[in-house]
């Protein structure tokens, strides 16, 4: 592990300052992911500016949603009592995510900037593009079995590893950003980017900015989180599916779907939730929208099973909604 500085702000300003002034510099809260990636050998920072200090850790309610502090750690969203009864989803990707001992230090804003859980991106023996762009993808012709069926690319086939990411895409949140000179708001469908030719840019954020809060809508009065793994604790998702729905006299009014670990972003299943529109809340209807999920998979050498497995997962996923 290369040697790194380390300095404690506390005003938002400095920080953001410090980072746009210095390109070495990286934000922490957390650190749960980033000094794994620094032991490894997979990222370097020569300075490491703590944002620990700062006013970004409220959950506020609001009559048009909740917005939560980037620092905010895992646990107390998870276990917030007003977040466990207006977005399940959000509670329940959380509570399946990492371990507890993690979710005490990990931050949200960290967990939505986490990197790729990919072997072949993690262990710098191997070629990578989104490590080092233009040197190839090992899981290409190596063991695929966690990768991508949608989304990918002919450089990049990597799933982004987030649950949290998977439950805020199926609520349509905003992801709050300050830079030295404006801040952003950015959908998180436009927030995370495709690997397309350039695998190594994962999202919209830009030198200097800071993602400070999420905020997220009221829309459903049902949600669920549903996460298939091959182990029951401390295991990222083999798929995994976020549901949000307005039903009224069961009938489906909307509908909103995301899925977890099948794509390099969390990926929205814009048909299915057009397809279930207006239709009864039962096993057929249920049944029928697993096979639109499906349509415009294109699974890996070793994955292929992937594809059983998101019918299945939504399928109990709308059931349990």
């Amino acid at each position: 592990m290369q040697p790194f500085s380390y300095a404690k702000v506390s005003s938002q300003e400095r920080a953001i300052a410090t980072i746009e002034q210095d390109k070495t510099a990286v934000f922490i809260a957390g650190g749960t992911d980033l000094l794994g990636l620094m032991k490894d050998g997979v990222q370097t920072a020569k300075k490491l500016i703590d944002i620990n200090s700062l006013p970004l850790a409220d959950i506020e309610f609001q009559n048009n949603g909740v917005s939560i502090g980037a620092i905010s750690r895992m646990s107390d969203v998870a276990f917030h009592p007003q977040v466990q009864e207006c977005y399940p989803v959000i509670s329940q990707a959380l509570l399946q995510s990492a371990s507890p001992q993690l979710r005490n230090m990990a931050t949200v804003g960290g967990n939505l900037l986490q990197r790729v859980r990919c072997g072949y991106f993690r262990d710098p023996v191997f070629p990578c593009n989104k490590r080092t762009p233009g040197i190839g993808c090992a899981a290409i012709t190596g063991h695929n079995r966690m990768h991508a069926i949608f989304g990918a690319s002919e450089h990049c086939i990597a799933v982004h590893p987030s649950d949290l990411a998977v439950a805020l895409t199926a609520l349509d949140a905003i992801i709050c950003i300050q830079s030295v000179e404006k801040s952003r708001r950015i959908s998180i469908h436009d927030f995370y980017l495709l690997p397309g030719e350039t695998p190594e840019i994962e999202t919209v954020l830009q030198s200097g900015e800071l993602i400070v809060a999420i905020e997220i809508p009221n829309f459903a009065s049902k949600s669920h989180y549903l996460k298939v793994r091959d182990r029951a604790s401390y295991e990222f998702a083999l798929v995994s599916v976020a549901i949000a729905l307005e039903v009224e006299e069961d009938i489906i009014k909307s509908a909103r779907i995301a899925f977890g670990g099948v794509a390099p972003k969390p990926w929205r299943g814009w048909e299915t939730e057009e397809f279930i529109k207006g239709k009864p809340i039962n096993l057929a209807t249920f049944t029928a929208a697993a096979e639109v999920a499906i349509k415009e998979a294109k699974p890996q050498t070793h994955n292929e099973f992937k594809i059983e497995l998101i019918k299945r997962a939504l399928i109990r996923a709308l059931s349990n909604s």
